[in-house]
């Protein structure tokens, strides 16, 4: 891994709602490495969203540090991606449009990327195909494509594969892996899925009941490509779970959650 991308120190957020204040960050503190693959569980409602949302600029009104190769996060930027469950593509464009989302494939420079984009993600021949031709699979490996066209220093994935059946959530798996690898793209993954953190993951990093906090930041040592029915990825997984409960039985209300 490379130097420090990502630096997140002393970070709270607090929601203002109807029954007033709902803490959904406290105290977070991670630093990530440029190249690294992160993955971030935790009890639905922990503010793992939140964190993602904070460290793609989208959301403002914290305490705390959150740096990106040294700078201040202050909004929204092309030098992070940010993926959602849902694809989110544009329904009257094409794969290649939705790609080039607001550039001109006239220019010659965003042609040859988007192409290189299509073949990294696998979808050659679906270059004039609509979203309504495409699978839930198809359609998130264009809007990673599309993330991933202006090249930014870091891509955060909320749950991108929630919505997806078993079979292609396993080979979307496969897929972003080998997006990793090639494009050496920094990465944070949350997700409910243990399994999930576990196969994709450098580091899963566990986050207490609301408000968020990290209870613990599991390594994980095995290389790639991963195999989920050995001994050393189950024993890791146990570990996981084990860390995972541990932090569920770390209650805190003070609120509805976030």
């Amino acid at each position: 891994m490379g130097a420090t991308l990502l630096e997140i120190g002393a970070l709270n957020k607090t929601f203002e709602t109807g029954k007033g204040p709902v803490r959904a960050l406290h105290d977070v503190n991670l630093d990530i490495a440029e190249g690294e693959f992160v993955t971030v569980i935790g009890p639905s409602g922990c503010g793992k969203s939140t964190l993602l949302r904070i460290v793609a600029g989208l959301d403002t009104g914290y305490s705390g540090m959150v740096r990106l190769a040294g700078k201040e996060i202050a909004g929204p930027g092309i030098d992070k991606g940010f993926i959602f469950q849902e694809h989110r593509l544009f329904p009257w464009l094409t794969v290649e449009k939705n790609i080039a989302s607001d550039l001109s494939l006239r220019d010659k420079e965003v042609r040859r990327k988007v192409d290189e984009l299509i073949e990294l993600v696998k979808l050659k021949g679906f270059e004039k195909a609509y979203p309504r031709e495409l699978s839930g699979g198809m359609s998130q490996r264009v809007a990673i494509a599309r993330a991933l066209l202006r090249k930014p220093k870091i891509l955060l994935l909320d749950e991108p594969f929630g919505a997806l059946d078993a079979f292609t959530r396993a080979h979307m798996q496969e897929a972003l892996l080998d997006i990793w690898r090639t494009n050496k793209t920094t990465m944070i993954f949350v997700t409910h899925d243990i399994d999930e953190a576990v196969f994709l993951g450098n580091r899963v990093v566990i986050l207490k009941p609301r408000p968020g906090e990290i209870s613990a930041i599991v390594p994980i040592g095995l290389p790639y490509p991963r195999k989920k029915a050995t001994p050393s990825f189950q024993e890791l997984r146990l570990k996981v779970l084990s860390r995972f409960e541990q932090a569920e039985d770390e209650t805190f209300t003070d609120g509805a959650g976030i």
